[in-house]
């Protein structure tokens, strides 16, 4: 075992280095099977990110809720996630990495097994924040893992870690549509639990504690005011499409998280040993990288929203049409993603983080001109080039990102960067699907309202643009 039930009495960078290098030092074998591990376990996670969206519809039918109360299940979740991001920072540098993986695993299989014996909606909502804590725990985890095994190779791994998490969310809504009509909603989460199971009876076997711990205590007037922060503007944005800008749901949420949000930089740049160490932003290029991730993912959750509108309520098609749409952009970040992490390894950032940008404020702005006449397929093009652009950008930023912090406070860097780039997803969606609307009156939707939120989707990415050309200039990038 790697660092098993080890409690660092060295130095935070020595206590680093040796880990880096003891985990350099797993046998090729064992760290392929822990990356197999992660694998299998992010299928079973980044799937339940997106695939209530098809079965909502017959899962409030069925538990006698309305639509508006029953999108909690998809808000909630996120809320969730928000909440116990910030904690994971703590967690995975305090307790054994294989116990705390098995926690999280164990944790999503036991929320999952809750939504699915549900009969009604409140304990199908704790079974989804169940998930969501399990979910929010792996994703970090997994990682904090990857980058530490694989120090030699961080691109080329993230490279693969991101053909998982980029192409299973988009694959994930087809999947739960064609499972409801077959089997009905409760399949969708026997499906997952059947997949974690797997991976948690491998992990019992083939991980190992590669993650050295600390002694630290838990600080809990900040995770008290992390809940109100990350928490509240979460909240405040998912519920931007279901309620009053000024409502106390939406403004008094945002204000809330937002003072809580200041308070909370406040305590932990006066503390010794912060519970989230938000110093990591002092790095030039974990700053640029975590803007960069929250630009890419406010266009990115928004068009991966409006694409089956336009789908299916613009051309009349229908959900598994939505899902063969999309599918070409899927099967092309799934080729690229391997490729672009074996390119970041020999290039660096600088190359793939322009074109990135490029592509998709191409496919962003060529968006704006599409007519109501034209084939779906030309649609279908253009979201290949999108994807082409996701998969340049997505794991690319976190791995320069993460690698400009120091080995002590990765752990810190991941839980900033991944909750960051959550809350401005949430924001996109909310903010495009609420612009469409707007801007489609008085039809549901119609293709003005498309063009036009694609074409603020498209300036949206201009600052990605123009992030390469002007910070990136140095060879070392």
């Amino acid at each position: 075992m790697i660092a098993q039930n080890r409690e660092s009495t060295e130095s935070p960078a020595l206590s680093a280095a040796t880990t880096a290098n003891e985990a350099h030092l797993l046998p090729e074998r064992r760290r392929t099977m822990i990356f197999i591990n992660i694998m299998l376990s992010c299928v079973a996670t980044t799937t339940m990110a997106t695939a209530l969206t098809t079965a909502l519809p017959p899962i409030a039918a069925d538990l006698g809720v309305t639509m508006s109360v029953g999108q909690w299940l998809t808000s909630g979740y996120s809320l969730a996630m928000g909440i116990v991001m910030p904690l994971t920072a703590f967690l995975i540098t305090r307790f054994p990495t294989k116990r705390l993986y098995l926690i999280g695993a164990a944790l999503f299989i036991i929320g999952s097994a809750v939504c699915v014996l549900s009969s009604s909606f409140p304990i199908i909502m704790v079974g989804r924040v169940l998930q969501a804590g399990g979910n929010g725990l792996l994703m970090s985890m997994a990682q904090v893992v990857l980058l530490t095994i694989y120090p030699d190779r961080r691109g080329t791994i993230m490279g693969w870690y991101g053909l998982v998490v980029g192409v299973t969310p988009v694959i994930a809504p087809t999947l739960s549509g064609v499972l409801v009509d077959l089997f009905g909603w409760r399949s969708i989460f026997l499906l997952v639990i059947a997949v974690m199971l797997i991976a948690f009876v491998a992990a019992i076997v083939t991980f190992s504690d590669v993650l050295r711990t600390q002694k630290r205590s838990f600080d809990v007037i900040s995770f008290a005011i992390s809940i109100f922060a990350f928490g509240g503007v979460t909240l405040g944005v998912g519920n931007l499409g279901s309620a009053p800008f000024l409502s106390f749901t939406v403004l008094g949420s945002l204000i809330v998280g937002v003072l809580a949000s200041v308070i909370f930089v406040a305590r932990q740049l006066r503390l010794s040993r912060p519970f989230l160490d938000v110093r990591t932003l002092t790095s030039r290029d974990f700053a640029l990288s975590v803007v960069g991730s929250m630009l890419l993912y406010f266009a990115m959750m928004g068009s991966s929203v409006i694409m089956p509108v336009y789908v299916q309520t613009i051309k009349g098609g229908t959900a598994t049409l939505a899902g063969m749409v999309m599918l070409p952009g899927s099967l092309a970040m799934a080729v690229i993603s391997p490729m672009v992490g074996r390119l970041y390894d020999r290039f660096g950032i600088r190359r793939l983080f322009l074109v990135g940008s490029i592509c998709l404020l191409i496919s962003n702005l060529a968006m704006t001109f599409v007519p109501l006449v034209a084939s779906i397929w030309v649609a279908s093009a253009l979201n290949v080039v999108r994807c082409i652009a996701i998969g340049c950008l997505m794991m690319p930023l976190v791995t320069w990102g993460t690698g400009a912090v120091d080995e002590t406070r990765i752990a810190d860097a991941n839980a900033l960067l991944t909750a960051l780039r959550t809350i401005a997803g949430a924001i996109g969606q909310a903010v495009f699907v609420g612009l469409m609307g707007m801007l489609s009156a008085p039809e549901a939707a119609t293709m003005h309202g498309f063009n036009l939120t694609f074409l603020a989707m498209g300036v949206s990415a201009v600052p990605l643009v123009l992030t390469p050309l002007v910070f990136l200039r140095s060879k070392r990038h």
